[in-house]
């Protein structure tokens, strides 16, 4: 299994639709039916401290099924976001299982 981070930027003006999903987009993390593992979550939150962006830690096999778990979210299918990237991350500081040992 490898870890994934993925980053994203909403669009201006998409934060009434961002609150509208919220609960829903919530859930979907929690509950999926994907083969993989959401470790880390929270939108990103600007200077005055609305959100305006995502990150994600993501536990799965390949990037593939990652995109493929995304692409299923609320907000990815409403389209919120101006740019993303997923990258493969190394998680070196406070891994779960570190955690957990």
């Amino acid at each position: 299994m490898a870890y994934f981070c993925f980053h994203a930027f909403d669009k201006p003006g998409v934060l009434d639709t961002r609150l509208a999903l919220r609960d829903t987009h919530r859930a979907f993390l929690r509950n999926h039916g994907h083969p993989l593992t959401v470790h880390v979550g929270g939108p990103l939150l600007n200077a005055d401290g609305q959100m305006h962006g995502s990150m994600l830690v993501i536990e799965a096999e390949t990037k593939a099924v990652v995109e493929a778990f995304l692409a299923q979210d609320e907000y990815m299918k409403a389209g919120i976001f101006a740019s993303y990237t997923l990258e493969q991350f190394n998680w070196g500081l406070g891994q779960p299982e570190a955690r957990n040992g």
